[in-house]
């Protein structure tokens, strides 16, 4: 099965005083399925996932099963710069999410294509039975590899191999491998300033933050591009790069849009260092000036 329409990438939930508050996951699900989000992509970038320990991000895949819905489809991200550690990861995962996914070691960086199938076929392994992504995020992992040629290689070495979260702004290597193997692999978006720019290359799955706060907007969008009415889907692409411009400015994309997160009733709690967590006061003035932008009516409720 093709994963189609907007995965979220998932905030970590936390307390104020830093420690997990996985008793709002339950509500954060059915807030995303009001605004017809697909999937949710848990433990990722967006989850501060290298700042929680491996009992921390078992703690979050178990809540998330235990709040699981036909509505949303769940992809844990067991990626880890210790192998060992993302097996156990994937392990634990596996009866109870959809399918899982890992990006490249980001410490001791890969230097081989080879060495990410390995890699990747390790942790594939460990929960044969369900989908399998590769995460290729290479401005975080350095890993810049084509996924093309990696999709080719790794197909006869993985079996569950399903695709990829393609977060590269490579659209050449992203639509070419969309069409390996006569487009069998799910290849998932995942660049949210450029989602404009992957609907002409055929894309129908994307991941990303800010689908947490716009889901309306980027559906809208769709809409527009599929009705021919490219100006106004540009315009609204362009609100959405100033969306993401305007929280950076703040502190940081990652834990101002994680804030940002009780603007639309969904407290998340703060996020961990080295990301910033600002003030209720803060929040009024950024949805004010969000707003003055046209936003105010396309924030996910």
């Amino acid at each position: 099965m093709k994963i189609k329409n907007l995965i979220a990438a998932a905030y970590a939930p936390m307390h104020k005083d830093g420690s997990l508050n996985t008793a709002k996951i339950k509500d954060y699900s059915q807030f995303l399925i009001n605004n017809k989000v697909s999937g949710i992509f848990m433990n990722g970038s967006t989850g501060d996932f290298t700042s929680l320990s491996t009992a921390e991000r078992k703690e979050i895949t178990l809540a998330w099963s235990q709040n699981k819905s036909e509505d949303l489809y769940l992809i844990d991200h067991v990626g880890h710069a210790n192998l060992h550690e993302a097996k156990e990861l994937a392990t634990y995962a596996a009866d109870k999410v959809d399918a899982i996914a890992v990006l490249a070691p980001y410490y001791f960086r890969l230097n081989a294509i080879d060495k990410l199938v390995q890699y990747c076929k390790e942790v594939a392994a460990c929960a044969p039975h369900i989908p399998f992504y590769y995460y290729h995020i290479p401005v975080l992992t350095g890993a810049n590899f084509n996924m093309n040629d990696f999709l080719k290689l790794a197909e006869n070495e993985i079996p569950n191999l399903a695709g990829i979260k393609f977060t590269n702004n490579n659209l050449i290597d992203f639509q070419h491998s969309k069409k390996v193997s006569n487009g069998k692999f799910n290849i998932l978006f995942g660049y949210d300033e450029l989602f404009i720019n992957s609907l002409p290359l055929g894309a129908t799955g994307w991941v990303g933050s800010t689908y947490n706060h716009l889901a309306p907007l980027y559906y809208k969008i769709k809409d527009l591009f599929e009705k021919g009415k490219m100006a106004e889907a540009a315009d609204l692409q362009t609100k959405a790069i100033r969306f993401v411009e305007i929280l950076d400015s703040k502190g940081g994309f990652n834990g101002v849009g994680k804030g940002f997160m009780r603007v639309l009733g969904i407290d998340c709690g703060p996020s961990r260092f080295p990301h910033s967590t600002l003030t209720d006061n803060d929040y009024k003035i950024i949805k004010q000036e969000l707003d003055a932008i046209g936003l105010a009516d396309l924030f996910s409720k």
